[in-house]
């Protein structure tokens, strides 16, 4: 198992309206096509920085579940282009992440 940490910038002064976007769209429709989306977060030292986590069992689940959310076509025609809008889609960062044996995460 591990865990991806997704890093945004959002365009200045539009926060709000990513969490917004992301707790109303983006979550539902992932989790709607089996994302195990673990946690949401905005951050306190970055008026416009977002942080969210989503968990996969292993390579091929993660294959399996990106195609099934950015190949289906909501995806591509509505969601997608919403979210770039609100997104500096340049400042993003993704880091992988495995648990230790005494995580609380596992």
């Amino acid at each position: 198992m591990y865990y991806e940490i997704r890093r945004y910038q959002i365009q200045p002064g539009r926060r709000e309206e990513w969490v917004r976007y992301m707790e109303d769209v983006i979550i539902p429709f992932q989790t709607a096509q089996g994302m195990d989306v673990t946690a949401s977060f905005v951050d306190d030292e970055d008026e416009d920085g977002y942080v969210w986590m989503r968990r996969f069992k292993d390579e091929a689940d993660s294959d399996a579940l990106y195609a099934a959310v950015y190949e289906h076509d909501r995806w591509k025609s509505e969601i997608g282009p919403a979210a770039a809008a609100l997104m500096v889609t340049d400042k993003t960062v993704v880091t992988r992440v495995t648990p230790t044996s005494a995580s609380q995460l596992r």
